[in-house]
């Protein structure tokens, strides 16, 4: 039983960018996990990724690019305001202006440098770097 699907999947990503791979099939498959994915590709971290239909349900194939230093979630959930983001890179990003972190926002989910621009607060996700 799986606790936390969005960990195990970045787990997953995480791992096999470290070996190398090129591409991983993944069973955990949602809308919130789609919408991060495709976060993470937009941003140059993930390449494309596809829906696989087996007889179970839908599995995700992600190409990985190789580009990935670590990537997690963030637990607990922070609550963030508009002008605390700085904090927060400073414990999940190694430098500043590297990497990114996902927020999930009244306007839904985006990076932490677009909720900045329009001036959001929201809950933190995840960090890719």
């Amino acid at each position: 039983m799986l606790n936390d699907p969005l960990a195990n999947v970045l787990s997953y990503v995480n791992n096999h960018e470290r070996l190398g791979r090129k591409e991983i099939t993944v069973g955990n498959n949602s809308k919130f996990i789609r919408q991060i994915l495709t976060i993470l590709n937009e941003n140059n971290y993930l390449g494309e990724y596809t829906e696989l239909e087996d007889g179970k349900g839908k599995l995700l194939v992600i190409n990985l690019l190789g580009a990935i230093n670590k990537v997690g979630v963030i637990k607990p959930r922070f609550n963030v305001k508009k002008d605390d983001y700085e904090k927060f890179e400073k414990r999940y990003l190694p430098a500043k202006d590297f990497g990114v972190m996902i927020v999930s926002t009244s306007k839904g989910l985006m990076t932490h440098i677009q909720a900045k621009e329009k001036n959001l607060g929201g809950r933190l996700i995840c960090y890719c770097y």
